[in-house]
């Protein structure tokens, strides 16, 4: 997808996400055969569920069709959050993700993993082996959730309720 098309797409639907009291994420455009596959990741604190899911898609949906945004060629239009394998690249990825094991790689080639306990518009607390460590936002190169699959100290069993 080119820069003005994202552009253009971003423009027409982050104000339709935006009443729906979510956050657009991502837009990405794939070919699929004739078609294209429109994918709009959406988020909020606290996660995204079904309705919203289904609220935001019919605004999207009525937005693409009404617009010409999308031009002539076909497209399947699929909406739904961004998942655990998100990069976490702003502030609000972090702060959504506090509690959870992040695996960073730092811009000094080193790496490191912890559990977030806080997060800021400048950087993040981190929970590294039983000791805190402030990462700035600057000094992360990529980072990561890890998935847990075995959470042994009962903070897992308190996510599901």
């Amino acid at each position: 997808m080119s820069p003005a098309t994202a552009d253009r797409l971003r423009a027409l639907l982050a104000p339709i996400v935006a009443a729906c009291g979510l956050d657009l994420d991502s837009i990405e455009i794939t070919p699929a055969g004739r078609r294209r596959l429109v994918r709009v990741a959406v988020d909020k604190d606290g996660g995204v569920s079904l309705d919203d899911v289904a609220l935001v898609s019919r605004g999207i949906a009525d937005a693409l069709d009404t617009s010409d945004a999308m031009g002539e060629q076909p497209y399947v239009l699929e909406v739904g959050s961004p998942g655990v394998e998100r990069p976490l690249t702003e502030a609000r990825h972090w702060r959504r993700s506090v509690g959870r094991l992040v695996k960073v790689d730092l811009m000094n080639g080193s790496s490191v993993t912890g559990r977030v306990e806080a997060a800021d518009s400048d950087g993040a607390e981190l929970d590294v082996d039983g000791h805190d460590r402030r990462l700035a936002f600057a000094a992360v190169r990529m980072a990561r959730v890890e998935v847990e699959f075995n959470r042994s100290d009962g903070a897992a069993d308190a996510e599901e309720d």
